[in-house]
């Protein structure tokens, strides 16, 4: 079983698509050898499809477990289904009345994948939860998913990240608050470790209206901003980008994407930055190094072994 600290051999990018049409918001399956050139998996079409909740699905993340075990969690929403009926064509709606629940599936193989199942990790306080992300919390040797809502305790205003912990996906914890923003809310956290450290991820809606970096000794404790990745960030158009996920290269250096969402319909999806590590917060758009097949939206990446890498490869819905 391949650590998540190992070298890579290879990845395997879990993700959905931007579209009108219900398939877009369904599981997609990119490959890479490199982490730079990326390639489709069945065809580019859907690998895993939810017929529960919304029978839709957004933001997906994926983790290996300790014990064996691979699950995916999505976000438990359709767009192309239900914004202009059901939340009758407004993203505040969305966020008020949105699923209380994620939608999971696990594996053994990264092929063979069990049905979909909603994991009602909200009550009756919690509006949608949005971009769970998982990490395994080794002082704990437990596993946190953290997401983002809105929710009762500030009459549903702006969103901050939650989080529960499990050990084996099928108990969790009461969601408890992770963190919040003043003057603003928050979305699509990202945590990852390196050389004793915590860095969190997080789109700030305003101000600034950007991806933010921070770092703290503790995974659920304080945080502080990484100046440097801010004065990076400041250079893009602001209030564009988001979904933020970042993986680490063969040659030690880190990938982050950053979703783009400025133009509609096929311009958008990631685009890669690339910093010699996360501490240093300097990421840098690298456009000319990467390649993709289509628009990835937001979505994660897993270090995977070639075995893996040639088994996804190989598979394809209906042989």
């Amino acid at each position: 079983m391949m650590a998540e600290s190992a070298v890579p051999e290879a990845y395997l990018f879990v993700h959905f698509r931007e579209k009108t049409t219900p398939d877009g918001e369904q599981v997609y399956f990119a490959l890479s050898r490199d982490g730079y050139r990326w390639e489709t998996v069945n065809d580019g079409k859907p690998v895993l499809w939810s017929d529960v909740g919304e029978q839709g699905v957004r933001d997906h993340t994926i983790v290996r477990t300790r014990y064996g075990k691979f699950y995916i969690l999505s976000t438990d929403l359709s767009l192309a289904r239900n914004f202009r009926t059901k939340y009758r064509g407004s993203w505040a709606n969305v966020s008020r009345e949105g699923s209380r629940s994620l939608v999971m599936w696990e594996s053994e193989d990264l092929v063979n994948w069990s049905r979909p199942r909603l994991l009602e990790l909200g009550n009756e306080d919690f509006g949608c939860l949005w971009a769970p992300d998982i990490l395994y919390d080794e002082a704990r040797g437990d596993y946190v998913i953290h997401w983002s809502s809105s929710h009762a305790s500030n009459n549903f205003g702006d969103k901050a990240i939650f989080y529960t912990r499990t050990r084996d996906f099928e108990s969790f914890s009461p969601p408890q608050i992770l963190c919040r923003k003043d003057g603003s809310g928050i979305i699509d956290s990202a945590i990852y470790f390196e050389d004793g450290m915590y860095y969190r991820f997080l789109k700030s809606e305003r101000d600034p209206a950007a991806v933010i970096l921070q770092k703290g000794r503790t995974l659920t404790g304080e945080y502080e901003r990484i100046g440097s990745f801010d004065e990076e960030m400041a250079k893009l158009q602001q209030g564009v980008y988001e979904a933020p996920t970042a993986f680490r290269l063969k040659d030690g250096k880190w990938c982050l994407m950053l979703d783009y969402y400025g133009v509609p319909g096929e311009g958008q999806g990631y685009v890669p930055f690339v910093a010699d590590s996360l501490a240093s917060g300097r990421f840098i758009r690298s456009d000319e190094s990467f390649s993709f097949p289509y628009g990835f939206k937001h979505g994660t990446v897993l270090q995977i072994t070639m075995e893996e890498y040639e088994r996804i490869r190989d598979w394809q819905a209906g042989r």
